[in-house]
């Protein structure tokens, strides 16, 4: 069996598994492997996947040597070339050049977020096309006959970008756009005349301009009374239409092709959940719209001139990242469930698809890991609470396990189904994992999605302690080992749980998480300007400084009295290294068990293999001393 034939079995075995699962089986499945953190960590992660000029191969990162470099994957068979040799920053490929293999990637310092767009050059000279100490830029994409190619920059203004086109040959550049409003690039048509615009007022209320370059006008596409979601997604490819979606009249947002000339719209795609994207292939044959399903990205796939659904490789695993080849003859996409990692595969719309990488380790058996399962709640007032539960195989009625809720990052992001090295990390070492999607998750509608609009620590927070009864209820959780985890908006639910919901968890694992909105708020990035009124609605006025310490957790830290453990990225621009040093520093002060591991070389995530595997190993170790080994005197409430 070679190995794309096994990823199909174990991706079978693995669904199969998941249709038959039932979180209150008293028995475990099968005895298991318990692999360590190392195992988890070789495992490849792939990103990318641009077609060459000649279809012969894909480029791709790959964080194969610890830390993300450029490869290119031969289509028809042959070990990945390694295109960069980094070992500090890590290189997130763009895309092939339409007529030979240089390429484009971004790259920042240390995780601080100011990337930077380079050029790989045939001969492996890098030429950095947006050279600067403080700038931050973005690749906007290409021009439609591949002369040119277009970048965001804030290097004239640090809170606007505006907008360049290079030139293919020689890298010649022209402003064509000086962006004074805050704007966010949304596309340009395929004769480079128009630009499409995105405006946020905040984040339930967001419109659509076009800004005609011949005469410099701007016009309103979507002029509207309330709080209406607009975004643009694609023109046609004659320039004469838009793909937007809205959720004007809805609880869900739905794909609409906006005529330009005459403001008529016709619905694409509606369904009872949001649709997240939607883009054209090349030549404008195919239409890929995607939708999130229940926390899963369900993709469809039309011939856009007939809208006639174009049926996908049967394949029982969650299908993502489709592109397509410029000729429009090779589609590629990445497999994955729960079990196993995203892979690449190359399909020829004739043949069966053929898988390109390998992700998982081959240490690991993917049956010993755990397939995630949506589960529903009613939380303390009622309140339907999705979110994922992960069951190790070794829970049982006579072998009840610790458990943690695992909060998201946001505000209003979402937990969804798919591969996590230290999700499953922590399971297979015997912990229960409830992924939840408190009230202000996003995917759930526009009303779940405002319920904790300036009202964090609140609801949202009652839904993480509400979440512990269902994980009784499962019969193979301990009632008396329950924890909380989290990152970014995740980690300062962490921290509220400790301070405003004092006797609730028994430990709290925090990672880069605020805990002082006042100073979080203040000190966004400039190139954050766009956000700054979504984060006001979100969160609370900037200057509202009595409120904004009712919710931050540092001053109210004489209340923790729980174990906690905190990691930082010291190059982190979101939430600044302070945060977490003062929570940690007034935690302290009460006498609480509490572990600080700061990473000198990380942003707001970790992206090096070795920083992972530390934190990985810290987090584990800290919960078997305070959670798994949890003294009978000390329970939670």
């Amino acid at each position: 069996m070679n190995r794309c034939q096994r990823f199909f079995a174990a991706l079978l075995l693995v669904l199969a598994a998941c249709r038959s699962a039932d979180h209150t089986t008293t028995e475990p499945v099968r005895p298991i492997a318990q692999y360590a953190s190392a195992d988890f960590l070789d495992t490849t992660s792939y990103g990318g996947g641009h077609f060459s000029p000649d279809n012969s191969k894909v480029l791709v990162h790959s964080d194969e040597t610890g830390v993300f470099n450029a490869y290119a994957i031969p289509i028809g068979g042959g070990e990945p070339e390694q295109l960069t040799s980094s070992t500090q920053d890590s290189i997130f490929v763009l895309s092939y050049f339409p007529e030979d293999e240089r390429f484009l990637y971004i790259s920042d310092q240390g995780g601080n977020e100011l990337n930077h767009v380079y050029v790989r050059e045939e001969s492996g000279m890098v030429v950095d096309l947006t050279p600067g100490d403080k700038l931050e830029a973005q690749f906007l994409g290409w021009a439609q006959d591949d002369t040119s190619f277009f970048i965001g920059s804030n290097e004239r203004d640090a809170r606007y970008f505006d907008i360049y086109e290079y030139q293919t040959d020689g890298y010649e550049r022209q402003l064509i756009y000086q962006n004074d409003e805050a704007y966010v690039f949304s596309g340009i048509s395929t004769d480079r005349r128009s630009i499409a615009l995105g405006k946020i007022h905040n984040r339930n209320d967001t419109d659509i301009y076009l800004y005609d370059r011949n005469s410099g006008e701007t016009r309103h596409l979507t002029p509207q009374e309330g709080d209406i979601v607009y975004n643009a997604h694609a023109f046609s490819i004659d320039g004469k239409s838009l793909y937007v979606s809205t959720d004007e009249g809805s609880e869900f947002s739905y794909l609409t092709r906006l005529d330009l000339e005459t403001g008529a719209s016709v619905i694409i795609e509606k369904v009872d959940w949001d649709v997240m994207f939607a883009y054209l292939s090349k030549r404008g044959t195919y239409l890929v719209v995607g939708i999130n399903n229940d926390a899963r990205t369900e993709l469809k796939l039309y011939e856009t001139a007939t809208m006639s659904r174009v049926e996908l490789p049967p394949m029982n695993a969650n299908i993502t990242g489709v592109r397509f080849s410029d000729d429009e003859t090779l589609m590629r996409f990445y497999a994955s469930s729960g079990r196993i990692p995203s892979d690449l595969l190359v399909y020829d719309f004739k043949s069966e698809p053929r898988q390109l990488t390998r992700s998982l380790s081959e240490k690991i058996d993917p049956e010993d890991l755990v397939e995630g399962e949506v589960v529903r709640f009613a939380s303390f007032d009622g309140l339907e609470i999705p979110g994922i539960l992960y069951k190790p195989h070794q829970a049982s009625t006579e072998n009840k396990l610790p458990a943690l809720v695992l909060v998201h990052g946001g505000p209003g992001g979402q937990s969804r189904l798919g591969y996590s090295d230290l999700i499953q990390y922590l399971v297979n070492q015997g912990y229960v994992l409830y992924a939840i999607n408190n009230r202000g998750s996003w995917g759930y509608g526009k009303t779940f999605f405002s319920l904790d609009d300036r009202a964090h620590g609140e609801g949202d927070l009652d839904d993480c302690v509400a979440a512990k009864k269902m994980l009784i209820d499962t019969g193979y959780v301990d009632p008396e080992r329950i924890g909380i985890i989290g990152s970014s908006y995740g980690g300062y639910m962490v921290l509220a749980a400790l301070t405003f919901r004092p006797d609730a968890f028994k430990v709290g694992v925090d990672l880069f998480g605020p805990s002082n909105w006042l100073r979080t708020l203040q000190s966004i990035p400039p190139s954050w300007e766009w956000a700054r009124k979504t984060l006001a609605v979100e969160i609370g006025d900037f200057d509202d400084e009595d409120y904004l310490k009712s919710i931050s957790p540092l001053f109210h830290a004489e209340k923790i009295g729980k174990p906690l453990i905190v990691l930082q990225g010291a190059n982190d621009p979101r939430v600044l290294q302070v945060e977490s040093d003062e929570i940690v520093e007034k935690a302290r002060a009460n006498g609480v068990p509490v572990e600080y591991l700061v990473f000198e070389d990380e942003g707001h995530d970790f992206r090096k293999k070795e920083n992972r595997e530390e934190a990985y190993e810290a987090i584990r170790n800290f919960l078997e001393q305070h959670l798994r080994r949890v003294p009978q005197s000390d329970v939670a409430g």
